[in-house]
């Protein structure tokens, strides 16, 4: 499996952000905070054309202050990936029993404005926000590798759809909070800085405090996996989720709001 990274122009970052502008605050709120001059009431009042028109006036010249910036960390986050890429496909290989030197050499890290920096399974690539270092972008990067194996695996297994695997579906829910069980591997974890949860988390922060009958829904899942081959777990844990979805879903809409 491979990442190259690349500075994808100023539309990608508007067309990016712009997906995100009717979820709940939770998804967009980061916005605001790194680019105060938009206005939330302003946005929130826009047809999506009118809002990409906005958002490009805005951040244009935002933009174009940044683009050597932006250039200078694709060669850099490129030169940290290929640091360790070798020990990154053997840690995925062990963890998902496959070889991933054979599949997603091809995934496209695209270093954009866009701070909560969405992945797209089918046509393999994700977003990168630019503020993070090295460390952090491989650090995301290695969240969004596990997503493309995970449903690569998945998906031969179960012979289900690429449809079923997005936002909020609970095969979605179910592949973000995996993450950890899987990065908790040394040769993962030692160069992930939002590892372990201490650190920020390497999964979305309301599945780190969420609880299933006075149990952290994390550890669950992590036992499970380390006592389960790959597609066993994803059956065990996917059943888990099923027979809890509705806990599960009513502490994201509570997070979310």
């Amino acid at each position: 499996m491979k990442v190259t990274y690349k500075n994808p122009g100023f539309k990608h970052s508007i067309d990016s952000i712009v997906l995100f502008l009717d979820d709940a605050p939770y998804w967009y709120d980061s916005l605001f905070f790194f680019f105060p001059q938009l206005r939330k009431e302003k946005l929130a009042s826009f047809t999506q054309n009118q809002a990409k028109e906005y958002l490009s006036t805005e951040l244009k010249s935002v933009w174009y202050d940044l683009n050597d910036e932006i250039n200078r960390k694709v060669e850099l986050y490129n030169n940290h990936f290929d640091k360790y890429h070798e020990q990154i496909e053997a840690a995925f290989s062990e963890a998902f029993e496959i070889d991933t030197r054979k599949i997603f050499n091809d995934v496209i890290g695209n270093i954009c404005l866009n701070p909560i920096s969405p992945r797209f399974l089918e046509e393999r690539y994700f977003d990168v926000f630019y503020k993070n270092s090295e460390h952090g972008a491989l650090g995301m990067s290695l969240h969004e590798m596990i997503h493309y194996i995970w449903f690569y695996v998945w998906n031969n297994h179960f012979g289900d759809s690429y449809s079923e695997y997005e936002r909020p579906s609970l095969k979605w829910i179910l592949s973000e909070m995996v993450v950890e069980s899987i990065m908790n591997d040394e040769r993962l974890a030692s160069i992930n800085p939002y590892y372990p949860r201490e650190h920020g988390g390497c999964v979305y922060s309301y599945f780190q405090d969420m609880m299933i009958q006075e149990k952290p829904i994390l550890d669950i899942l992590n036992q499970m996996y380390r006592e389960n081959h790959m597609t066993d777990y994803m059956e065990i844990a996917y059943e888990y989720c099923v027979k809890n979805e509705a806990a599960i879903r009513q502490h994201i809409a509570e997070a979310e709001c």
